[in-house]
């Protein structure tokens, strides 16, 4: 994607194919970071088995990639490809939330800084943006910063049981 490119997302699948694309832009460009933002990544494709491969070739050097979710309750259950992924890189996935957001409040974005950025703007129509333009990334990672400065810890890799 060059620099000043903007798409429009006008579908579901347009959605699944710029997270696959931009997932694997970033494994094929040796991204640094990712971030990852939705309520909870319900009609995200993190199950399927190409983005998870994308994932892991992306991990394969220092990498580091923030996941923030409203909640992930049922993350583990709707996604276990990535579940299993996140526990196998959990030196590198950073999982937080924001406990006193509404749902509504948490935007859909995947952003891969200096790369892309794929924003869903309404979730229900599903119409979004994919862009490469620096303007549209200064707003995603204005967003990101602001989601995290008040975030915590959240969707632990394993969990213990008595």
């Amino acid at each position: 994607m060059s620099a000043e490119t903007l798409t429009q997302i006008a579908s579901r699948a347009d959605f699944h194919d710029a997270v696959r694309a931009a997932l694997a832009m970033a494994a094929d460009q040796g991204a640094s970071e990712i971030f990852l933002v939705d309520p909870h990544f319900d009609d995200w494709p993190l199950n399927e088995r190409g983005v998870v491969e994308s994932l892991a070739r992306w991990a394969m050097s220092t990498r580091r990639i923030v996941v923030f979710a409203h909640d992930f309750d049922a993350m583990a259950r709707r996604a276990p490809r990535f579940a299993t992924w996140r526990r196998q890189w959990s030196h590198i996935v950073q999982c937080r939330s924001d406990p006193e957001l509404e749902e509504a409040q948490v935007p859909t974005l995947l952003f891969v800084p200096g790369m892309i950025g794929v924003r869903l703007l309404d979730r229900v129509r599903y119409r979004g943006t994919v862009s490469g333009r620096p303007a549209d990334h200064v707003e995603c990672r204005e967003t990101i910063d602001a989601l995290l400065q008040r975030s915590v810890e959240a969707f632990p890799p394993t969990t213990l049981g008595l």
